[in-house]
């Protein structure tokens, strides 16, 4: 199940990120909660957080993921590619043309995930990680239809009275 992130997934997410990647500063998290609420998704698989992902709307109007992790005996399990769909549907349904995203250059698993939903490379960024390693600069077009054929259920109005369908369908936050 994918839903919004809540300030008691804190310390699961805190423990994703220092298990997925080499540098990592934890209150980013927070301040991404605060400011960009329904850009922030967890999935839960048995009442455990094993994933997330971070996006918001960049200054560009693109949709921009800022992280995406999930917890190494979860990976292969299609969690990944369910939380980039999930935030790549939220910014459809906000009006954006496109997702952007970085991924470090030895990353080759995560790039041939990216590959696999449609990402293609752009451009190289130098020195853009903080040990020097670059950064690839990876973009995809989002297609308005796939709102029609997404299977992303927590997108369609289930009920009136279900406050997570009504908050993650509110416009994602700019990003200050």
């Amino acid at each position: 199940m994918i839903r919004r992130f809540a300030p008691e997934d804190f310390q699961k997410i805190v423990e994703i990120e220092e298990e997925a990647f080499s540098e990592h500063n934890s209150l980013v998290y927070m301040n991404f909660y605060e400011m960009v609420g329904d850009g922030f998704l967890v999935a839960e698989m048995e009442g455990k957080v094993v994933g997330y992902v971070v996006g918001y709307r960049s200054a560009e109007n693109e949709g921009h993921i800022f992280s995406v992790g999930v917890k190494k005996e979860y990976r292969g399990m299609g969690i990944g590619t369910e939380l980039i769909h999930a935030i790549c549907d939220i910014f459809i349904a906000n009006g954006l043309k496109y997702a952007r995203l970085e991924v470090r250059n030895s990353n080759i698993s995560a790039q041939k995930l990216y590959r696999s939903i449609g990402f293609i490379q752009c451009w190289t960024e130098k020195k853009y990680y903080s040990d020097g390693e670059d950064g690839m600069v990876m973009k995809m077009h989002l297609h308005p239809y796939r709102l029609l054929v997404s299977k992303q259920k927590y997108l369609e109005p289930v009920s009136s009275d279900n406050k997570f369908l009504t908050t993650i369908r509110s416009p994602i936050s700019y990003y200050r």
